[in-house]
């Protein structure tokens, strides 16, 4: 058998009311439990915790008990144990010392107590089990007493049935189906771990880990219940046609939604590098707004978030003219980002356009476009897995529109594939040649004074350049579709 202290017995008797009412417990080892009647004790095994029987609603007498306790020390049992309530007197309470006999107390069946100690003596299958079980039992009651806030309470229960410390282990890459996992709804947050390893805690780790998922997603749904219900409303703002706008702000803010503040928007587009008509799995994108939510809870300013086909829309509100609105909001955003490249791999990218902060329901709407524009503009130059600000001049924020269109794109490339015929280095030479003579009203002075070069070879350029795009440089159509192309493509290829 294994060596079982007392004191053990007692830390994993949770259901049983087991308590010490006299004598020493330090250190003292039970070798057996056996049953007896109070008269006798005397014939108890030395190291035993003998179960003292009583009839039903006979409870013994003071001077009963001082014998009882006298022979328990005279034949060195390892404790004695009354099962219900017992008086103790005082002079019982002074043998029991003085004899270093532990003297305890129970409320339950004798017979249960008793399996429960010889399981535990016994060690093995049985005694695991016994522990898992009670384990199992405890956090069922420990969630109940506390549903929206389970967590420590849960692992304290398990642990004290167990007899070992238990943690979560934050790791977004864990799978759902591992025996460890805990989980909100169908996202993986960690694992359940204990330094200590055996039996029980292997069998009972799947049903702890599953109660405390579910406790964690009923938690979650009350602390991001409101700001998931937001999320319909910022669409609808997002997609319906301007002269709604104002009906939409009204049910918006008596849906909690605080319109008339500032708000600064990030659009994040997940690509995949390969492949990029791939979608994002719906188990990640879950992920993502789940880390999202736990990363803004507790914040100053006022979030919502919003999924838009497959990208997410994330919005930080707070009064207008705050200092630091839109650095604010890239700072979550970038641990967000961070957060979906881990658990999503290598091959998937995301791109961010930042809005810039904008008051109203018009207001949302505009940062909201701002974001939408800069983050598909990023992905169309090729620039995966940047994080772009709007600017505030207003005319990139234009081209950035007109480029995003897919249609635009074609069309100004089909301007300038003469000049990407030449090969990619002399193509961008010719770009920024043209450029600067275009827009400085073909002037070879300036434009010379812009490439550092002399005139005479900018004149060179230009009339290789007017002879590949066999177009009229002086007519004021070709020079402005030229220039719009050419601004479009540096601007589409600068990093």
């Amino acid at each position: 058998m294994a060596q079982i202290t007392l004191a053990q017995i007692v830390e994993q008797s949770d259901g049983f009311d087991l308590r010490y009412r006299a004598g020493d417990s330090d250190d003292v080892v039970v070798e057996g439990v056996e049953m007896l009647a109070l008269d006798d004790v005397g014939a108890a095994t030395a190291g035993h915790l003998v179960i003292v029987l009583t009839g039903a609603g006979d409870e013994p007498r003071a001077y009963q008990i001082d014998i009882a306790i006298r022979r328990a020390i005279a034949v060195e049992a390892a404790a004695l144990l009354f099962v219900g309530e017992i008086a103790l007197a005082e002079t019982s309470r002074t043998l029991a010392d003085r004899g270093s006999l532990p003297v305890l107390s129970a409320t339950a069946a004798p017979s249960d107590i008793a399996v429960f100690v010889d399981r535990m003596l016994r060690g093995g299958a049985a005694e695991a089990m016994a522990r898992a079980e009670r384990a199992v039992a405890a956090v069922g009651h420990a969630a109940d007493a506390a549903p929206l806030d389970a967590r420590g309470a849960i692992l304290d229960a398990a642990g004290s049935a167990l007899g070992v410390d238990l943690d979560i282990v934050e790791d977004p890459t864990v799978r759902w189906t591992d025996s460890d996992a805990v989980c909100i709804g169908e996202v993986p947050i960690g694992r359940l771990v204990s330094p200590d390893h055996d039996t029980a805690l292997a069998i009972a780790i799947p049903v702890v880990a599953a109660v405390l998922s579910r406790a964690l997603q009923r938690e979650s749904q009350a602390r991001f219940g409101p700001a998931r219900s937001r999320a319909d409303l910022i669409v609808e703002l997002l997609l319906a046609e301007s002269s709604r706008i104002d009906a939409l702000a009204v049910d918006a803010a008596r849906a909690g939604l605080p319109v008339q503040l500032a708000h600064a928007a990030a659009w994040i587009a997940p690509k995949h590098r390969d492949d990029p008509a791939q979608r994002l799995p719906p188990s990640l994108i879950a992920a993502i707004e789940l880390r999202a939510f736990q990363l803004i809870d507790g914040r100053d300013e006022v979030w919502h978030l919003a999924g838009f086909h497959d990208d997410l829309v994330v919005i930080a509100s707070e009064e207008a003219g705050a200092p630091n609105h839109q650095r604010r909001l890239r700072d979550v955003i970038e641990q967000l980002v961070a957060h979906g490249s881990t658990i999503a791999g290598d091959e998937w990218t995301f791109t961010v356009g930042l809005g810039t902060p904008q008051s109203g329901a018009s207001g949302l709407r505009q940062s909201a476009t701002e974001s939408r524009i800069t983050a598909e503009s990023a992905v169309a130059a090729g620039r995966l897995g940047a994080i772009e600000v709007t600017d505030v001049t207003g005319l990139r924020r234009v081209l950035l529109d007109f480029y995003a269109s897919p249609l635009s794109r074609a069309l100004l490339d089909d301007v300038l594939e003469p000049l990407d015929a030449l090969g990619a280095e002399r193509s961008a030479i010719s770009v920024r040649t043209l450029l600067a003579y275009l827009s400085n009203r073909n002037s070879l002075a300036r434009a010379a004074e812009i490439l550092t070069l002399h005139p005479n070879a900018v004149n060179y350029r230009i009339r290789r350049i007017e002879q590949s795009l066999q177009l009229d440089l002086e007519d004021p159509d070709t020079r402005f579709a030229l220039e719009l192309a050419c601004r479009l493509r540096v601007m589409a290829t600068a990093r």
